[in-house]
């Protein structure tokens, strides 16, 4: 019992629970894209995060009315810098402008907790795959001297194209692809050394979509007792636990053993291609949340949070060139809700 009296005690069981909640909440966010002609007000989009308990967003670009809406909301920002500024962000000045100008001036009211450097940079485009390590390097650096780089990460975003697909199955085989090794490996070591996570685009929709061997139900999180995919001593209920382990496969081949994966986009369509429907894409996004909910982990890092930015707030109406890309929301560009989703 200790010598706690009945009040401490019951004060530290709440500041536990409390500490609980806020992660379990936290460990969910939602991208806000913004193609679209027909979105609502920035600011009401904030106001239904809020209203929905959404604890954290993506933005795709430091677009400054989404920012100055974000002031004192305490939802947590991942900012992108597109990929046509990598070149001019890979200069040290420009960078150090940049963190001035966009993070420093709003860092005491926007809660910012991770800078995208690149969004699914080819390891092949000559245009900005050179640039994205140094430019990854500046932004921290500019963090360092700006005393703020312990409270935000810098990284960059892939997606499973990098992977090997020859050896993408079984998970534990996994790794990047012989043409990705200069862009990608070097990239892991830095973000191995600054204690940054990898951030990954993971989308089993579109595994299923161009696979014909890929079952629906494993897909959706509801594959019979029968339907498991074992992998030597791992056994593989559901096609996202299975992805994310062969990048967590392919990190370690890269020497990113201790790098962890941060999923910065997954989600499933509501129309427009093989299998996209409002009721599939109910059941992925439910399903999905009671996975993260759980906090059991992935088979290979069993009881490790997993970290998720659902794709996306809206469906946006000038995505494509894929009709399917218009259908990514989980709200109608009038605030809808397509799904019944609990975000707590």
């Amino acid at each position: 019992m200790g010598n706690s009296t009945p009040s401490l005690a019951f004060s530290s069981i709440f500041i536990l629970l409390t500490s609980l909640i806020s992660t379990g909440t936290e460990a969910i966010g939602v991208c806000y894209g913004d193609r679209g002609d027909n979105l609502t007000n920035i600011r009401d989009v904030i106001k239904l995060y809020k209203s929905n308990h959404i604890g954290k967003i993506r933005i795709y670009s430091p677009n400054e009315a989404a920012l100055d809406a974000l002031k004192g909301s305490n939802i947590h920002v991942m900012l992108d810098i597109p990929s046509d500024q990598l070149q001019y962000l890979a200069s040290s000045f420009a960078a150090k402008t940049w963190v001035q100008t966009y993070i420093q001036s709003r860092v005491q009211d926007v809660k910012f907790r991770c800078i995208a450097v690149g969004n699914e940079v080819f390891s092949t485009d000559p245009k900005n795959a050179p640039f994205v390590l140094p430019a990854m390097q500046s932004i921290y650096n500019a963090l360092v001297e700006a005393n703020l780089h312990e409270k935000i990460k810098v990284s960059t975003a892939i997606d499973t194209g990098l992977l090997d697909q020859a050896r993408s199955f079984p998970p534990q085989a996994g790794s990047f692809n012989v043409a990705a090794y200069q862009f990608i490996n070097p990239i892991v070591s830095f973000l191995a050394q600054i204690h940054s996570p990898l951030l990954a685009n993971v989308y089993p929709y579109f595994a299923y979509a161009n696979d014909p061997n890929v079952q629906l139900p494993y897909a959706l999180f509801n594959s019979p007792p029968d339907g498991f995919v074992r992998d030597g001593s791992l056994v593989y209920d559901n096609l996202f636990d299975a992805m994310v382990d062969t990048l967590y496969a392919a990190l370690e081949r890269s020497g990113g053993r201790d790098v962890s994966i941060v999923i910065s986009e997954t989600g499933w369509p509501s129309a427009g291609g093989k299998g996209a429907t409002i009721e599939n894409a109910g059941t992925y996004y439910n399903n999905l949340l009671n996975h993260v909910k759980s906090r059991k982990g992935t088979p290979k890092r069993p009881g490790k949070d997993i970290h998720v930015y659902l794709f996306a707030m809206f469906d946006e109406n000038l995505k494509g060139p894929q009709e399917v890309e218009k259908h990514f929301g989980l709200f109608t560009p009038s605030k809808q809700p397509k799904y019944q989703l609990d975000f707590k």
